[in-house]
């Protein structure tokens, strides 16, 4: 049984370059669900069963890290494996995101580094 994805980010194009990497790198996916924002990406979680959360940090209405902060805070998605992929590369806001129990993966990414990643963040999360 494969897993319940959810990607949030704001580019469309973003959104279909992850899940084709996904489908390259092998890993069994069931569903996969997509959000423009963190607030649209909370409203998902709230009615979805995801196993693995990708979240961009810069977006619209409410960016990656104050989603990533509500998703910890909520005690229904605290253990919720998320990997936050971006551009971002600022020391503080990767500092942040590894406080936050989340992976880190940089734009541009191969399907072996984003494989490589989502196989460690299910596996400390499984």
């Amino acid at each position: 049984m494969g897993m319940n994805l959810l990607i949030v980010d704001d580019s469309p194009v973003m959104r279909k370059m992850i899940i084709r990497t996904i489908q390259l790198s092998g890993l069994e996916m069931e569903s996969i669900y997509e959000a423009g924002n963190g607030l649209d990406g909370l409203e998902l979680l709230k009615h979805n069963p995801i196993d693995l959360l990708f979240i961009d940090v810069n977006m619209p209405v409410m960016n990656g890290l104050e989603m990533l902060k509500r998703v910890r805070e909520n005690p229904e998605t605290r253990d919720l494996a998320v990997l936050i992929i971006s551009t971002e590369s600022h020391e503080d806001r990767i500092e942040m995101i590894n406080r936050n129990n989340a992976g880190f993966v940089h734009k541009p990414f191969t399907p072996e580094d984003l494989k490589d990643k989502i196989l460690d963040i299910i596996t400390v999360k499984g």
